[in-house]
């Protein structure tokens, strides 16, 4: 940022003297006479072509006040008059020269319109009531440390960012780090210019209204909003974020307290919007939005670990281009569209109490939907690497939901997924507990196998009559119960130690049918503890 020494006080660059009325020019003569009375000084040349406030710099004596004339009056160069409030308000002008009020004790509010600065303003650690700089073109505002007792109004300002100052080690065109505002700030309409650095630094900013960057507000650079309190709430609704911070970050709202935050309806980010830790006791929006991934292709579009809100609206424009990382994130309500989600989604630790989706103009719950399951599971597969607890917060869903056959499909899902993890030894013994009793969440197979196998059994083996273990001993030789015999492993029917087979091929069959009982009731106990161990 540019200008003065911000270390400097107000007080030490303006006390070494004062201003006589004589050396004043006109347009500062003007404003010197309506400060007290708090009257709107107006410059503008009244022709469209000329009051533009990009040519500003080519604006004449006529239209120009010095930095230090509007400061003195700040500082109390000219007092109020009995039954008036001083008020600075100024349009139409081109400041020269750096405004300098950092660390001042400002009484009166400053009202600037479409002025034109020569050089950046430094308001670090000053107290002032209201402030606007509304569509002014500024190099540069440093309001770090600055208590305001009203609002803060940037809107239709372009404000263009300088070189490093002593505070931040990267260019920025807006500093609010660690400011109060008791009002709201205001910068719809606003663009902040700090390509590759950062266009407005408000770490630790504390408020008691609204953040506002709504309708058109633009920024080349990252918005870093870590740790801000904004209790009345984040509206950056239609804005475009461009050419982020060093780290890619567009919009950084890292441990941020908030009500709510709007990021909805046309906001365009072009790098990460941050969000960890952020907690929101309200709703947090990104209906319509479009996010991106930072221009050099790396990092996530959204990274939200631990983050918690309410409602959840992330129903996007189009799907993010870049991963979605909701590691650890907790919401009430979740509403996603088909347009949500990216190819890499972390879901690990993210717990949800509802699933909306749009319908007929409204919203209601995902369950119930075709395909729903298969839907949810791929959403899940997303994430890199196996981890159980999104099946598992998805199964939940579904139960509270009362749908408890989905619950047990996404379990079961979620042990397919996990055998790919495992040694082939246990991926063979996987298969086995899937095909038969499908981990436990499936034990009519079981049934299925048990009677296919009865069948079989029976069928070959009544087509003729084995031979007797001891002649004219036991019960006569039946085909089903000789089968059933075989299948089940435990106790006994008194047929398969009874009869045996000269045949070989059905004495195999018998090998056989005595290896799959064993094997099914192996699969159905193991698949019974598992789904019991809800594992």
């Amino acid at each position: 940022m540019r200008g003065a020494d911000p270390c400097a006080g107000a007080g030490d660059h303006y006390s070494e003297r004062a201003f006589s009325y004589d050396e004043l020019t006109s347009p500062e003569r003007e404003l010197w006479n309506a400060f007290p009375e708090g009257r709107a000084v107006d410059l503008h040349a009244g022709v469209p072509g000329d009051d533009r406030v990009a040519e500003g710099g080519q604006w004449g004596p006529e239209r120009t006040v010095r930095a230090s004339v509007i400061a003195a009056l700040m500082l109390g160069a000219h007092s109020g008059q009995p039954g008036a409030i001083p008020c600075l308000r100024l349009a139409g002008a081109r400041i020269v020269g750096p405004l300098n009020l950092a660390g001042a004790q400002l009484a009166h509010t400053l009202w600037l319109e479409e002025c034109w600065f020569e050089e950046a303003v430094n308001l670090l650690g000053a107290t002032i009531q209201t402030l606007v700089f509304k569509g002014c073109r500024v190099p540069g505002i440093e309001a770090g440390a600055t208590r305001i007792e009203g609002n803060f109004d940037l809107g239709r300002s372009i404000v263009e960012s300088g070189a490093p100052s002593h505070f931040h080690h990267h260019i920025t065109a807006l500093s609010l780090t660690n400011a109060r505002v008791a009002g709201g700030v205001i910068l719809n309409k606003a663009e902040l210019n700090a390509p590759g650095g950062w266009a407005l630094a408000a770490g630790g900013l504390v408020m008691e209204g609204g953040f506002f960057c709504r309708s058109g507000f633009v920024a080349r650079g990252e918005v870093r909003l870590l740790g801000a309190q904004l209790p009345g709430g984040l509206f950056m609704n239609g804005a475009r974020l461009e050419e982020p911070g060093p780290r890619g970050v567009a919009l950084n709202l890292d441990n941020s307290v908030a009500s709510s935050v709007n990021l909805s309806n046309g906001f365009v980010a072009n790098g990460t919007v941050g969000l960890r830790g952020a907690r929101i006791s309200d709703s947090l929006s990104f209906e319509g939005a479009v996010l991106n991934r930072p221009p050099d292709g790396h990092g996530p579009s959204l990274s939200a670990p631990l983050m918690q809100a309410v409602d959840f609206d992330f129903a996007l424009a189009e799907p993010p281009s870049g991963a979605v990382d909701l590691r650890g994130a907790q919401v009430s309500y979740l509403h996603d569209s088909e347009h949500s989600w990216p190819e890499v989604v972390e879901l690990d630790g993210f717990v949800y109490g509802s699933i909306k989706v749009d319908e007929a103009g409204g919203r209601r719950e995902a369950v119930g939907q075709r395909n729903s399951v298969a839907h949810r599971v791929a959403w899940i597969r997303r994430g890199p690497g196996y981890n159980p607890q999104p099946y598992e917060q998805l199964a939940s869903w579904y139960r509270k939901a009362g749908h408890d056959d989905e619950a047990r499909r996404v379990l079961l899902a979620k042990q397919r997924h996990r055998r790919q993890t495992l040694p082939p030894a246990a991926r063979v013994w996987g298969h086995l507990l899937d095909v038969t009793v499908g981990y436990g969440y499936r034990p009519w197979l079981a049934g299925v196998w048990l009677l296919a196998l009865t069948l079989l059994g029976t069928l070959s083996f009544g087509t003729h009559s084995p031979n007797p273990v001891q002649r004219g001993e036991g019960a006569p030789f039946q085909p089903l119960v000789y089968t059933l015999d075989l299948l089940i492993p435990i106790g006994g029917l008194g047929q398969r130690t009874a009869w045996y087979w000269s045949n070989d091929s059905r004495q195999w069959l018998a090998y056989l049918l005595i290896a799959f009982g064993w094997v099914l009731t192996t699969s159905v106990i193991a698949g019974v503890t598992r789904a019991l161990q809800k594992n």
